[in-house]
């Protein structure tokens, strides 16, 4: 769109759009101009050239005489900045000004000039050697600065206790600072400051110095030049030893800066200000902490003790309350005690006792009754009734008396008669459970599995019988059942039992007819085809016959089960039981008491014989 289409008061506007922030660098000249002053107080290229004015109004000396006692061989001894005429500028001189010094000194003293003048000029140890030296030494930067760091100008002691009294902290230590500052690898060095230094400023001082790192070298000392070397290996020698008198003068160097500022930190007012001012916010800090501590420490003895006080009301408004109760219901059992002496009265004189004996004898103790039943406020309606209505209102009040004793009777009756049903329901349901082949069978062998001194045997003897056994409902067995039941088959006559002879006998026709088989009898309650258990039939307990059993019935081999069994027997019946044999006898099956005998007697003889050959091997 043109101007005209626009009109000639018509403006284009640029709409903004939202800022945006941005993180900026600082850089370029202007940034090290505020930088120099915000950390120096001065403005490197107003300095820069202010020294350029400096020096171009400079005089160069020339001490002739000074010149004329110099050896051209002890060239190193010499002081190329006086030789130079700059001794006043030394190492603040710039490169121009060591140019226009050397001119000037070509000039005046080169050997040509001085022979024009009608001077003598001695052509090998003219004092001109020494100032072309100087400026060689001067005029590059890298010898400059060999012979910078051994000027002989340079004061490189350190202030003592006394100067830091006389003068003070600032003045004294502000001018090692300040020509200490000049070895500097860094630039912008920071120097003392004053009294008023922020803590900051301090801290990145004392930072900056403790890492100093100084470019002082010390080669202008060597001794002897590596090129005077006859040969390689000498010129290496004397490199090495060259560098080892550097590395130790660099060494220390960096000791004596070291010393100056520890001198100068352990010196520093401000340094110990601070120090205080911490050391006060750290005892500020603990104080703080203890009055907390002790505020807290009263608060709690304060709520203590009212909690001491409000209990100490409560117990007191109980007591009051205790005793006003007590004397409301000794009032009111006095009360009571009056009132059922006014019912007996009442009805004693107004003769509401029947003429009858045993009339009136019931009478008297259906007052007493009534007195025991009703209240006092009963009472008092009762006695105002019997004041009103006579001995009418007396009947009532008994016939009232017996039916409320009578309904209270019948409901009580009740209630038991309902705790009774329960009880006989409960005893139903918890009816003893039936102890079937199978788990008499299960019990003997648990009673084998776990013998006497078993850690909870009975407890452990019914989770077995739980565990591996059948039911018909969620019944399980208990210790103390399973206790009584194995009492009870302890305690039985084994020998006076039919079915158990019943049982041998039929057994016994069985090892007859399969003299040369091994015959495993297996009842169909077994629990497993393995397993040695005696089977009980009909409650009797009945063996497994073993296929080492021979021919005759009083000499066939002991089975396990057999011995286990006889061992079990031997420990329940003790040598003092009556008839013990018998009874062992009784609890084998298919063993006879001279069976079990002769076996108890071989076993005997059996750990006679190993207690020998125990005794002979030792």
């Amino acid at each position: 769109m043109t101007e005209g289409e626009l009109g000639n008061n018509s403006r284009v506007v640029a709409i903004p759009r939202s800022f945006v922030k941005r993180k900026v660098e600082c850089a370029g000249g202007a940034f090290l101009r505020y930088f120099n002053l915000k950390c120096h107080g001065e403005d490197t290229s107003l300095s820069t050239s202010k020294s350029k004015d400096k020096t171009e109004g400079v005089v160069f000396e020339d001490d002739v005489d000074y010149l004329r006692s110099l050896d051209p061989k002890e060239w190193k001894t010499q002081d190329h900045y006086a030789v130079l005429g700059i001794k006043q500028l030394r190492y603040k001189a710039t490169d121009d000004d060591i140019k226009r010094a050397y001119r000037q000194k070509v000039l005046k003293h080169h050997p040509d000039k001085r022979k024009a003048l009608g001077e003598e000029v001695r052509s090998d140890d003219d004092y001109f050697t020494c100032i072309t030296k100087a400026y060689e030494i001067l005029g590059s930067p890298k010898s400059r600065r060999s012979y910078d760091s051994v000027d002989r100008e340079v004061d490189d002691s350190i202030p003592s206790t006394s100067d830091i009294k006389k003068d003070g902290f600032f003045k004294t230590f502000g001018k090692y600072i300040e020509i200490n500052a000049r070895w500097s690898e860094k630039k912008n060095v920071p120097l003392l400051g004053d009294e008023d230094s922020s803590r900051e400023f301090v801290e990145k001082f004392y930072s900056f110095w403790y890492e100093f790192d100084s470019w002082r070298e010390f080669s202008y000392l060597d001794e002897e030049e590596k090129e005077r070397g006859a040969d390689r290996e000498e010129r290496r020698w004397i490199e090495r030893q060259n560098k080892a008198a550097r590395a130790r003068l660099k060494k220390e160097e960096m000791a004596r800066v070291r010393s100056l500022i520890d001198l100068a930190y352990a010196n520093d007012p401000r340094i110990q200000k601070f120090k205080q001012e911490d050391k006060d916010k750290k005892l500020a800090a603990k104080r703080a902490r203890q009055d907390a501590v002790q505020a807290k420490k009263a608060e709690e003895e304060r709520l203590i003790k009212e909690a001491q006080l409000a209990k100490q009301k409560a117990d007191e408004a109980e007591r009051a309350r205790l005793e006003v109760a007590r004397a409301e219901r000794e009032q009111q059992k006095k009360n009571l005690r009056k009132e059922r002496k006014s019912l007996r009265d009442v009805c004693k004189a107004n003769n509401y006792y029947a003429t009858n004996e045993d009339e009136t004898v019931s009478h008297m103790g259906a007052v007493e009754k009534i007195c025991e039943m009703l209240k006092l406020n009963e009472l008092q309606d009762l006695i105002k009734d019997l004041e009103s209505n006579g001995r009418d209102a007396f009947l009532k009040a008994v016939n009232d008396s017996e039916e409320k004793l009578e309904a209270e009777r019948r409901a009580l009756f009740e209630t038991r008669k309902a705790e009774e049903n329960k009880a006989k329901k409960n005893a139903a349901f918890k009816a003893p459970l039936d102890w079937t082949v199978e788990m008499t069978q299960l019990l003997i062998k648990a009673v084998n599995l776990f013998p006497a001194g078993t850690n909870q045997r009975w407890d452990v003897v019914a989770n077995f019988l739980n565990q591996h056994g059948t039911f018909t409902d969620d019944r399980r067995f208990n210790a103390k059942e399973v206790l009584n039941k194995a009492k009870d088959l302890q305690s039985s006559d084994f020998s006076k039992s039919t079915l158990k002879k019943a049982a041998n006998e039929e057994a016994f026709d069985q090892f007859e007819k399969d003299k040369k088989k091994v015959v495993n009898v297996v009842d169909d309650n077994s629990i497993s085809k393995n397993d040695d258990t005696p089977k009980l039939v009909n409650g009797t307990a009945q063996p497994k016959v073993n296929g080492d059993i021979k021919e005759s019935k009083e000499d066939r081999a002991w089975t396990k089960t057999e011995q286990e069994l006889l061992e079990q027997a031997i420990k329940t019946f003790p040598v003092s039981t009556p008839e013990r044999w018998d009874k062992i006898a009784d609890c084998i099956p298919n063993r006879t008491k001279k069976d079990c005998m002769k076996r108890y007697k071989e076993l005997v003889e059996l750990v006679k014989a190993k207690k020998q050959a125990a005794n002979i091997s030792k």
